[in-house]
């Protein structure tokens, strides 16, 4: 009786191998990404970074205050060209009392690489109907276009939160008529968006400097819209503060923070607050939470140079903690 070994030895001598399983082809790429969340602490708060997706934008074209040629040689040493694939951040904020989204995304608004932040709400373990707040930082569809989905709010039970110069400009019709030609289109955007939430009585505008939650504060930084807003959250002693779109070209931008954007409403006042809220973060070294550096955008400013530069919060398994400036390690 042939034993095993003699088998396979005979069909490899009559060309066996082409008689065995042919070897699988390479599976399929499936160029899809992970849900889009992260998560840290910041004190006692849980801070849960939400990706709205991306959108594609030409810098040479946006950026004002420098040149095309300069802003090109800016990007290249990022090993970037001039169309930048540019996130879309959103923060929820569960202060252990409440349930804070600051900023929405773009909704339907900014076509099939943005729109995701539902999806991403529920892949980091929430609902949208347990967000019962809704902190804007301004009033541009990038921000707010989340809102609302064909005259129906997304977030029921939340209040709307806006300086209450934001919504005066932007949700008064009769400004529309004197506004530059590329900020027309976000009247119309914004009473669509707002439109269930005034009727349910859900906006609640404010005014300047003021808490709005235990822990969640606003803080005036006014430039790229009439009531652009930064919030602040402190909790156990650290803090952690949302830019909304202090800047929208980090490899740009954070070397030189004079440069401007054509969406600010008035450059002049964003370029003077944005070397101020840089220098105020490099000298104090909290957290910093922006719109538009790459996912999940929460990390720290350094001082550089002549300018300064962006240090991401380094992935942590177990939802670091912010580190307080100084400390020698942060505590998980």
């Amino acid at each position: 009786m042939k034993t095993l070994p003699t088998i396979l030895a005979a069909l490899l001598l009559a060309g066996g191998p082409a008689l065995l399983p042919a070897a699988q082809a390479a599976a399929p790429q499936q160029r899809a990404q992970a849900p889009g969340w992260y998560r840290a602490m910041v004190g006692d708060a849980e801070v849960t970074a939400l990706s709205d997706g991306t959108v594609t934008i030409p810098l040479d074209q946006l950026l004002t205050r420098t040149t095309p040629v300069r802003v090109a040689a800016r990007l290249a040493r990022s090993h970037l060209g001039t169309r930048v694939e540019t996130s879309i951040n959103a923060f929820l904020v569960n202060t252990g009392t409440h349930l804070v989204l600051v900023d929405t995304g773009a909704g339907a608004l900014f076509g099939a690489g943005a729109g995701r932040l539902q999806d991403s709400i529920r892949a980091a373990g929430y609902r949208a109907d347990d967000i019962d707040a809704v902190l804007l930082t301004h009033i541009h569809g990038d921000h707010s276009g989340g809102l609302a989905q064909a005259g129906r709010m997304l977030f029921p039970n939340a209040t709307i939160h806006v300086h209450r110069r934001d919504a005066g400009f932007w949700l008064n019709p009769a400004n529309k008529a004197t506004a530059a030609p590329g900020q027309q289109r976000n009247f119309d955007e914004a009473a669509a968006q707002f439109a269930p939430y005034l009727a349910a009585g859900r906006v609640k505008p404010f005014d300047g400097a003021t808490e709005l939650l235990p822990g969640l504060s606003a803080a005036p930084a006014t430039g790229h819209t009439p009531g652009h807003t930064i919030y602040v959250l402190k909790s156990a002693g650290q803090e952690l503060r949302f830019w909304g779109d202090l800047l929208h070209a980090e490899d740009v931008q954070f070397p030189e923070p004079g440069v401007t954007i054509r969406f600010d409403v008035d450059s002049r006042a964003a370029a003077a607050r944005r070397r101020a809220v840089f220098a105020d973060a490099a000298a104090r070294g909290y957290l910093v939470a922006a719109a538009h550096i790459g996912f999940p955008g929460i990390g720290y400013v350094r001082a550089q140079g002549g300018g300064y530069d962006w240090l991401p919060l380094r992935y942590s398994a177990l939802a670091p903690r912010a580190q307080a400036a100084g400390s020698g390690t942060a505590a998980n």
